[in-house]
């Protein structure tokens, strides 16, 4: 467990450092606060469970200070959590009276538990959930106090979460969709530990063991689909990036057989240093995008040089892939010749939507027909 705890530990860390950098770009940017906050405020929450800070913090302050400091800081985390989400959803003047507003039943669940912790007996405090005396007063209080302000921020938080995600376009919805769902879900969890806690201050015996169950599986459930929902936007995007991506360095490796020919024929086209081997091509991560351009670009000039030649080997306006690369080689030959051209040029091989990829899907039909013809 000390393995673990080190290791999340560190990824607090790194997450922290990489807001505070992205806080010195951006120091105006209200939303990045809000998420720094909640990572320092779990982060610190998260530290006090170590058993060395735990006795630390008991020894030099009390017994108990531990688990309310770690307490505090989660509700702060939640606080800031929502604060977040009001930034994104509402105009900057509307979030920023709402948040001081929203600050206020943080304040007052941070006096109740700090009151209770401290007027309870020693020999009670600081215990965890599970061990916690919850026929004393004092604990029920503060148990019952954190958590009804954990349902109220993570229901309001779920509930402008949703008011986001209906003003967001995919995957942003998607995701802000299942985020919303997961905070609903650990609300609806955290109303049940509510009852289950005035269970245990009421009544004579234990929660019912249905009650623990459900709160098992909602948080089972719930803090998963949050990680998810946060994420997948991000991953989506990286998802279909990695598609395009994909995309452009196929076709730009199919284009090769036209591209080399007509490279060879006018090699003053060229926009970028020649290409390497193949084996380079095929794994090169960067500039796959602009070599992609470059060589549908190239492959397009090159076409547009040599259709004089085309025509003059009755290749017409407007002719198909196939019947360019038919006659595409006596056509490079004629020019390397230095045959005088005697008609313009033609457009050929045209794609029917403006768009770049379109065009290279005509030369890529010209490049492979190319292959057949050879």
């Amino acid at each position: 467990m000390t393995v673990v705890m080190c290791l999340t530990a560190a990824l607090f860390v790194l997450a922290i450092l990489w807001k505070i950098y992205q806080l010195t770009q951006a120091p105006h940017d209200r939303a990045l606060r809000a998420v720094t906050a909640c990572l320092v405020c779990t982060a610190g929450s998260f530290s006090t469970g170590f058993p060395p800070e735990k006795r630390a913090l008991d020894a030099a302050l009390g017994t108990g200070t531990a688990s309310l400091l770690s307490n505090v800081l989660l509700l702060a985390a939640v606080y800031s959590l929502l604060t977040f989400f009001l930034h994104s959803a509402a105009d900057r003047h509307r979030a920023t009276r709402r948040a001081r507003l929203e600050a206020v039943p943080l304040a007052l669940t941070a006096i109740v538990i700090t009151v209770a912790t401290v007027t309870a007996p020693p020999g009670v405090r600081g215990r965890p959930y599970a061990q916690a005396d919850l026929h004393t007063p004092q604990i029920a209080v503060f148990f019952v106090a954190a958590q009804l302000y954990l349902v109220y921020a993570l229901a309001t938080t779920a509930r402008w979460t949703a008011r986001y995600a209906r003003m967001s376009q995919k995957p942003s919805a998607t995701g802000l969709w299942i985020t919303a769902g997961s905070l609903a879900g650990m609300a609806a969890a955290n109303a049940l530990r509510v009852v289950m806690d005035l269970t245990g201050w009421f009544g004579n015996g234990s929660a019912p063991a249905g009650l623990s169950h459900s709160v098992a599986l909602l948080f089972a459930l719930a803090v998963p689909a949050f990680v998810v929902g946060l994420s997948y936007p991000g991953l989506a995007m990286r998802l279909a990036g990695f598609r395009i991506w994909r995309q452009h360095r196929r076709t730009y490796q199919r284009l090769r057989p036209l591209w080399d020919l007509l490279h060879d024929a006018f090699p003053q086209d060229a926009l970028g240093r020649t290409p390497g081997g193949k084996w380079r091509e095929a794994f090169r991560m960067r500039g796959v995008h602009r070599s992609y351009y470059r060589r549908v670009i190239e492959c397009r000039d090159g076409l547009v040089r040599v259709s004089p030649y085309l025509a003059q080997l009755g290749v017409q306006d407007g002719a198909t892939p196939q019947a360019v690369a038919e006659h595409l080689r006596a056509a490079l030959c004629a020019q390397a010749a230095g045959t005088p051209a005697t008609t313009e040029a033609l457009a050929v091989a045209l794609p029917g939507e403006d768009s770049i990829d379109a065009d290279a899907r005509q030369l890529v039909a010209v490049a492979e027909a190319l292959v057949k013809t050879a």
